[in-house]
């Protein structure tokens, strides 16, 4: 049964899975796929500071992933996940059971080229092309062979902070009075993952960063937007107030 656990945890933890099973050092082991498999298919480097594999309690505790900005960016980090802990289930056929992924204080950058491109879009596509999902391709490309199906029942995100950041974005005579936003997004919960019959397990791990990145890109737009929105409303009343005082001027050389 350790075994198996072992298997699970490290297919659930790397990016995609597909990684033998080692006896000894497992904690670098797991780390090491973490960096490889995830520079891999995220197309920027991938580090981890530790992994704590705790056989006796079902648990498997990831500290400090960074995921570096995708090229053309600025040499910030995307993605730094403070800690990502892995609750496993009891479950010994498949489908196995992750009963829960929390993810705690994470800091999200969503930063804007010149053009408008958000980096963490660029890093969705680069996972998208790299690992297929879905039900028409249940492996990827490169398999050693069929991988164990999972559910994970729950994915929670917790104390995200999210940054924006517009320094290189171009927007004319439009000026922001600040290029660098910082909010905390609400606690996201992504709901389960390969209900009801499974995902195979080199896929669970895409799955969960695909889902963190879309609520990330879809809170990041919106607070964008608001501050688009704020910015032109604070415009258009200048202008108002110009226009007022014009006004004004006028209407004293109509009476005088």
């Amino acid at each position: 049964m350790k075994k198996v656990l072992l298997i699970l945890v490290i297919v659930i933890a790397a990016i995609v899975g597909g990684v033998m099973y080692i006896a000894s050092g497992a904690n670098d082991f797991i780390r090491s796929q973490i960096e490889i498999q995830g520079t891999k298919y995220l197309a920027t480097p991938v580090s981890v500071a530790a992994v704590d594999l705790s056989f006796s309690e079902g648990r498997l505790t990831i500290s400090n992933i960074d995921v570096a900005n995708p090229d053309g960016f600025s040499d910030d980090v995307a993605l730094g996940l403070g800690a990502i802990t892995l609750d496993l289930g009891s479950a010994a056929e498949e489908p196995y059971k992750i009963q829960e992924v929390t993810v705690d204080a994470p800091e999200i950058l969503y930063e804007l080229d010149s053009s408008g491109q958000g980096n963490l879009i660029v890093l969705k596509n680069n996972l998208e092309a790299n690992l297929p999902i879905g039900e028409a391709k249940e492996q990827p490309a490169e398999s050693s062979g069929p991988s164990p199906k999972l559910i994970v029942d729950k994915v929670m995100v917790s104390n995200a902070k999210l940054v924006l950041n517009f320094e290189n974005l171009n927007t004319g005579e439009f000026e922001l009075d600040k290029k660098t936003y910082a909010v905390t997004l609400p606690t996201f919960n992504a709901g389960s993952i390969g209900q009801p019959d499974g995902l195979p397990a080199d896929q669970v791990g895409a799955a969960i960063v695909k889902q963190m990145l879309d609520n990330a890109i879809k809170q990041a737009k919106s607070e964008a937007k608001k501050v688009v929105a704020d910015k032109a409303k604070e415009k258009l009343e200048e202008e108002k107030d110009k226009l007022l005082e014009k006004g004004k001027d006028k209407l004293k050389g109509l009476f005088n």
